[in-house]
């Protein structure tokens, strides 16, 4: 896997998580919708941690700048 993100898209996916999880336990999500959004923010913060996104790559798209 080539790493597709850059540290900017990163770190917001990361936050993005970060505020779902804050939302959850603070009792603003239930139900399905904390479920898929509790899915979501695993699938965020894996995709951070890994600077790899399937979905950009099937997509064609890179937020990485590309090396020298």
């Amino acid at each position: 896997m080539k790493m597709n993100m850059h540290t900017i898209d990163r770190i917001i996916r990361v936050l993005l998580a970060l505020a779902i999880v804050t939302l959850y336990f603070s009792g603003y999500l239930s139900g399905t919708l904390a479920i898929i959004a509790l899915v979501v923010a695993v699938i965020f913060t894996l995709t951070s941690l890994i600077g790899f996104c399937p979905l950009y790559s099937l997509v064609g798209i890179s937020t990485r700048k590309k090396s020298k």
